[in-house]
């Protein structure tokens, strides 16, 4: 799967390559789409409803010609048989790489398209153009471009090798994960790891080390992951953000996980992939990570 951003600006190969007989898309309906088992259900574009077309990509840069769209639309009221209508959160463990991926970039781009329809300089109404990656004024000209809001996401970890973890009020008692939250305008990466620990449990950060980074579109945000040392063990939760927390060791985890009191995030998530590195791997063995919930940033 390869996104292809050098051809959306080619209207003619967008509309050949949407009648390519090999060419297919899924409908995107609020960022959900038909999936039976763990595969998204794609269909013909000549078989494809009315709606606005979102290019994804193609599977050889363009070469064949043939090319992923989703259409945004209605999902039916009887899927066909076999199938469901989903979204990402309760799927994306289940797809291919490249399918949740698709999913991801089709439900992030349909949720923008809902929420800018008009100009933001002048209120005028706005069209979709280059494949649906960005909006343009029909009054001034001006171009819009997908929003994404960077989210940092940590494992804090102390002297003795223990994780912390934290709860959130939402969420069903028992379940924790790592601590996250947005990074505000002019900060780096790194002081927003720190700022956000110092916040939400009272912790000084004195080294911050990035991990990885998933896109997370519900609606828009791109989680950033790091591990950060922490200067003291000694936490205080804010009460907000943060209703509890704890560190573990790699033993007391386990412990707690097989004993059913403690829940983690769901499988897909990068806040389960740094629990799981930091654990050695494994935890999916142990029947772990298959929630729907995952630690959702919250603005500070």
């Amino acid at each position: 799967m390869n996104r292809s951003a050098h051809l959306r600006s080619d209207d003619g190969w967008l509309a050949a390559a949407w009648a390519h007989p090999s060419s297919k898309t899924f409908i995107v309906d609020e960022a959900r789409a038909l999936v039976a088992g763990d595969r998204l259900v794609w269909t013909s574009t000549s078989d494809a409803p009315d709606g606005e077309r979102l290019f994804l990509g193609t599977p050889d840069d363009g070469e064949s010609g043939a090319a992923f769209f989703a259409v945004i639309g209605s999902l039916p009221d009887t899927p066909p048989e076999g199938a469901r209508a989903v979204s990402l959160r309760e799927v994306g463990s289940m797809l291919s790489g490249d399918e949740a991926a698709l999913l991801a970039e089709a439900a992030a781009l349909e949720r923008w398209h809902a929420r800018h329809p008009f100009c933001p300089r002048c209120g005028a109404p706005t069209t979709a153009a280059l494949g649906g990656h960005v909006r343009i004024c029909t009054a001034d000209g001006s171009e819009h471009y997908p929003r994404t809001d960077p989210a940092v996401i940590m494992l804090v970890l102390d002297d003795e090798g223990r994780a912390l973890l934290g709860h959130q009020p939402s969420w069903p008692p028992g379940r924790m994960s790592t601590l996250a939250g947005f990074v505000e305008a002019g900060e780096t990466l790194e002081d927003a790891v720190a700022r956000e620990v110092f916040e939400e449990v009272g912790v000084v950060v004195d080294e911050v080390r990035y991990v990885e980074s998933q896109p997370w579109p519900f609606p828009s945000s791109l989680m950033v992951a790091f591990t950060a040392h922490a200067a003291s063990s000694d936490f205080v939760v804010d009460g907000a953000e943060i209703s509890e927390a704890r560190w573990f060791t790699r033993e007391e985890l386990a412990a707690c996980v097989a004993e059913g009191s403690l829940g983690l995030p769901m499988r897909s998530s990068v806040a389960f992939r740094l629990i799981d590195g930091w654990y050695g791997g494994g935890l999916a063995g142990l029947g772990v990570g298959n929630g729907a919930l995952s630690r959702a940033p919250t603005p500070s």
